[in-house]
């Protein structure tokens, strides 16, 4: 198992558990195996993906959360059979695979993934494009609402989730390469 550092909020929260719940099977993530990293932001990312507005009669969540699922690392998910993501996701029958394709091109359409055709598999890879950029696109081309927006990045100040625009600014600061002064002599 993982260590992790007890912080005086984790130990709070261990007496809380102890006190309310002493005898229940707890969930403790990081400690944990078979489990997933994810932005503190995505359920707020999942109600907009789900929006009328954003993606019409065909909700993409269940599958923008199965492709999280199965990223180990990288940002590429690396797509087993289209049958097994459609079952993950919640999408059986005949047309199953139909409705989690459709759903993909939602998503790839709204800028969340980017995909990649090998052979004849049309989804042999997906990149997990990051939400806040993906997020800052739709901003910018007028699909998101000024409330879902406010409330978006409060969530992200909340969680200390960089900005796109700090994002940016510690990628371009990352790329500069310090020059040594020249020898004089």
């Amino acid at each position: 198992m993982k260590t992790m550092n007890k912080t005086q909020a984790h130990e709070k929260r261990v007496k809380l558990r102890e006190q309310f719940w002493p005898d229940q099977d707890v969930w403790e993530g990081t400690q944990e195996t078979g489990w997933f990293g994810a932005p503190r932001t995505l359920p707020l990312i999942l109600a907009l993906l789900g929006s009328k507005d954003l993606s019409g009669r065909c909700d993409p969540t269940r599958v923008y959360l199965e492709l999280w699922s199965r990223h180990l690392s990288g940002g590429i998910v690396e797509m087993k059979h289209e049958g097994d993501h459609a079952f993950a996701a919640g999408y059986i029958g005949s047309r199953g695979v139909r409705t989690w394709q459709e759903r993909m091109k939602i998503l790839e359409k709204n800028g969340f993934i980017k995909t990649q055709q090998i052979g004849n598999q049309r989804y042999s890879y997906v990149l997990l494009v990051h939400p806040t950029a993906a997020v800052q696109r739709l901003y910018d081309t007028n699909k998101i609402t000024k409330v879902w927006w406010q409330t978006y990045c409060s969530r992200q100040i909340e969680t200390k989730v960089p900005s796109y625009a700090e994002r940016m600014k510690s990628k371009k600061t990352q790329n500069v390469v310090p020059m040594k002064p020249a020898k004089s002599g």
